[in-house]
């Protein structure tokens, strides 16, 4: 079986480190480098555990334009990024790139479209990819080829998720994702969805009736309370699914490239990390 290509949700890892770890860990010139620990660590154990083919890191715009033209709250509710964080954010590519990985940006769109992106390309030329990421609008990328692995904000270690995990968790397949956050909402995103319908009542709309756009035209056979938020949301939904939809951006397939501790080492030294730097480049990554 070949090699998977690894594609990295950057603003993630790079956030849950910095709120997993405390910023009293600073590197050179006494500037916090915890966030930049922590998801280098977190990367250098899924690289010895899943032997990838090669490493890309996404980075994107916060809230791609669209989306904001389409809900202006998109996003409108989360807290500016810390100071001691931003830095770090800005040294990433750096240090990424020194250990090998690919650091890319999605431009005017956002880390999941690169992430998106690259398991498409990576599937079409017969690969497999793996995505780490926390954000669950990328279970819409699950499939034979493609497996999410998902990491909460404070717990440990990865989740699978394939297609069928997807169906477990939402009771609607891979494709109908973006139909599933349309209707029951996503609070992380600022969407409320339609009202009074939950997840399972989303779910359950959806196998019956195939699609979001499909429930819209039966709501009339659905209870009274179902029917009038499917016809007094139909635009508002539509537009939640637009959101939720990952686009596809023209992206070369990345080529093979192997981790490399040493020069990673070289720059986490030059950073201040010391430890780390000691310790990869001995080999020891785990």
């Amino acid at each position: 079986m070949s090699l998977p290509l690894l594609a990295i949700d950057g603003p993630f890892i790079l956030y849950r480190s910095f709120f997993a770890l405390p910023t009293s860990i600073v590197g050179a010139g006494g500037r916090p480098v915890n966030a930049l620990l922590g998801a280098t660590n977190l990367v250098l154990r899924i690289v010895a555990d899943r032997s990838p083919r090669a490493v890309v890191v996404c980075f994107g715009a916060e809230a791609a334009e669209y989306r904001v033209a389409l809900y202006p709250t998109y996003h409108a509710d989360r807290p500016p990024m810390p100071e001691a964080l931003a830095w770090q954010f800005d040294a990433a590519g750096e240090l990424f790139g020194a250990f090998g990985w690919g650091a890319e940006s999605a431009g005017g769109l956002e880390a999941d479209d690169l992430l998106h992106s690259l398991a498409q390309v990576e599937e079409r030329a017969g690969g497999r990819a793996l995505i780490v990421t926390g954000d669950r609008d990328l279970y819409q990328c699950a499939s034979e080829r493609t497996i999410v692995l998902y990491l909460k904000m404070g717990g440990r270690g990865v989740q699978e998720v394939d297609p069928a995990e997807v169906e477990h968790r939402y009771g609607v397949p891979p494709a109908l994702v973006p139909d599933f956050i349309a209707l029951r909402g996503d609070p992380s995103d600022g969407l409320p969805g339609a009202p009074g319908i939950g997840a399972k009542t989303a779910a359950d709309l959806l196998r019956r009736h195939g699609s979001l756009e499909a429930a819209i035209e039966h709501a009339d056979e659905e209870r009274p309370r179902i029917a009038a938020a499917l016809k007094d949301t139909g635009a508002e939904v539509r537009r939640f699914r637009d959101i939720a939809t990952l686009r596809t951006i023209p992206v070369d397939r990345p080529a093979d490239r192997a981790t490399d501790l040493v020069g990673g080492a070289e720059v986490a030294r030059r950073y201040g990390m010391g430890k780390l730097a000691e310790r990869v480049g001995s080999g020891d990554v785990g």
